[in-house]
Protein backbone atom coordinates (compact mmCIF):
# COMPACT_ATOMS: atom_id res chain seq x y z
CA UNK A 1 0.00 0.00 0.00
CA UNK A 2 1.16 3.48 -0.69
CA UNK A 3 0.78 6.47 1.57
CA UNK A 4 -1.21 9.20 -0.16
CA UNK A 5 -2.81 11.74 2.14
CA UNK A 6 -4.17 13.79 -0.79
CA UNK A 7 -6.72 11.05 -1.58
CA UNK A 8 -7.72 10.93 2.08
CA UNK A 9 -8.20 14.71 2.09
CA UNK A 10 -10.23 14.50 -1.14
CA UNK A 11 -12.45 11.81 0.36
CA UNK A 12 -13.24 13.98 3.39
CA UNK A 13 -13.82 17.14 1.36
CA UNK A 14 -15.99 15.33 -1.21
CA UNK A 15 -18.70 15.17 1.46
CA UNK A 16 -19.21 18.90 0.90
CA UNK A 17 -20.59 18.16 -2.58
CA UNK A 18 -24.01 17.97 -0.92
CA UNK A 19 -23.64 21.59 0.17
CA UNK A 20 -22.33 22.79 -3.20
CA UNK A 21 -24.35 20.72 -5.71
CA UNK A 22 -27.08 19.12 -3.60
CA UNK A 23 -25.89 15.58 -4.26
CA UNK A 24 -22.77 13.45 -4.36
CA UNK A 25 -21.72 13.89 -0.75
CA UNK A 26 -22.40 10.24 0.02
CA UNK A 27 -21.74 8.48 -3.27
CA UNK A 28 -18.38 10.10 -4.12
CA UNK A 29 -16.68 9.26 -0.79
CA UNK A 30 -18.22 5.78 -1.00
CA UNK A 31 -16.71 5.23 -4.46
CA UNK A 32 -13.32 6.60 -3.35
CA UNK A 33 -13.35 4.33 -0.30
CA UNK A 34 -14.42 1.20 -2.17
CA UNK A 35 -11.90 1.66 -4.99
CA UNK A 36 -8.92 2.81 -2.91
CA UNK A 37 -9.22 0.98 0.43
CA UNK A 38 -6.78 -1.75 -0.63
CA UNK A 39 -4.36 0.62 -2.37
CA UNK A 40 -3.91 3.54 0.01
CA UNK A 41 -2.71 3.27 3.59
CA UNK A 42 -5.40 4.31 6.14
CA UNK A 43 -8.10 4.65 3.43
CA UNK A 44 -10.19 1.86 4.95
CA UNK A 45 -10.36 3.53 8.36
CA UNK A 46 -11.03 6.98 6.91
CA UNK A 47 -13.63 5.63 4.48
CA UNK A 48 -15.52 3.79 7.20
CA UNK A 49 -15.46 6.90 9.34
CA UNK A 50 -16.85 9.02 6.49
CA UNK A 51 -19.62 6.56 5.59
CA UNK A 52 -20.60 6.11 9.25
CA UNK A 53 -20.79 9.90 9.59
CA UNK A 54 -22.91 10.25 6.45
CA UNK A 55 -25.35 7.53 7.50
CA UNK A 56 -25.53 8.94 11.04
CA UNK A 57 -26.31 12.44 9.74
CA UNK A 58 -29.10 11.03 7.56
CA UNK A 59 -30.61 9.18 10.54
CA UNK A 60 -30.45 12.31 12.72
CA UNK A 61 -32.02 14.45 9.99
CA UNK A 62 -34.88 11.97 9.59
CA UNK A 63 -35.42 12.08 13.37
CA UNK A 64 -35.50 15.90 13.29
CA UNK A 65 -38.30 16.07 10.72
CA UNK A 66 -41.16 14.97 13.04
CA UNK A 67 -39.58 16.99 15.87
CA UNK A 68 -40.32 20.17 13.89
CA UNK A 69 -43.93 19.79 15.04
CA UNK A 70 -42.77 19.60 18.66
CA UNK A 71 -42.07 23.25 19.50
CA UNK A 72 -39.70 23.59 16.55
CA UNK A 73 -37.03 21.40 18.14
CA UNK A 74 -36.43 19.77 14.78
CA UNK A 75 -35.45 23.08 13.22
CA UNK A 76 -32.85 23.66 15.93
CA UNK A 77 -31.63 20.10 15.45
CA UNK A 78 -31.33 20.56 11.69
CA UNK A 79 -29.36 23.78 12.15
CA UNK A 80 -26.96 22.09 14.59
CA UNK A 81 -26.55 19.13 12.23
CA UNK A 82 -25.92 21.51 9.33
CA UNK A 83 -23.12 23.24 11.21
CA UNK A 84 -21.56 19.89 12.15
CA UNK A 85 -21.95 18.72 8.54
CA UNK A 86 -20.05 21.77 7.27
CA UNK A 87 -17.26 21.93 9.84
CA UNK A 88 -16.18 18.35 10.48
CA UNK A 89 -15.35 17.25 6.91
CA UNK A 90 -12.96 20.23 6.75
CA UNK A 91 -11.50 19.51 10.20
CA UNK A 92 -10.96 15.86 9.30
CA UNK A 93 -9.44 16.73 5.92
CA UNK A 94 -6.83 18.76 7.80
CA UNK A 95 -6.34 15.87 10.24
CA UNK A 96 -5.90 13.46 7.31
CA UNK A 97 -3.30 15.72 5.72
CA UNK A 98 -1.39 15.66 9.03
CA UNK A 99 -1.55 11.86 9.23
CA UNK A 100 -4.05 11.78 12.09
CA UNK A 101 -7.15 9.62 12.44
CA UNK A 102 -10.54 11.22 11.69
CA UNK A 103 -12.97 12.05 14.47
CA UNK A 104 -16.62 12.74 13.66
CA UNK A 105 -18.98 13.67 16.51
CA UNK A 106 -22.34 11.93 16.83
CA UNK A 107 -21.15 9.26 14.40
CA UNK A 108 -22.72 5.85 14.96
CA UNK A 109 -20.48 2.85 14.35
CA UNK A 110 -22.62 1.23 11.65
CA UNK A 111 -19.85 -0.06 9.40
CA UNK A 112 -17.28 -1.67 11.67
Amino acid sequence: MKKDSSVLVLAHLSQLLDVITGFGGFIVPLIIWLTQKDRIDQMDAHGKSIINFQISMLIYMIICIPLILLFGLGIVGLIVLGVIYLIYPIVNAVRASNGQQPSYPLSLNIIG
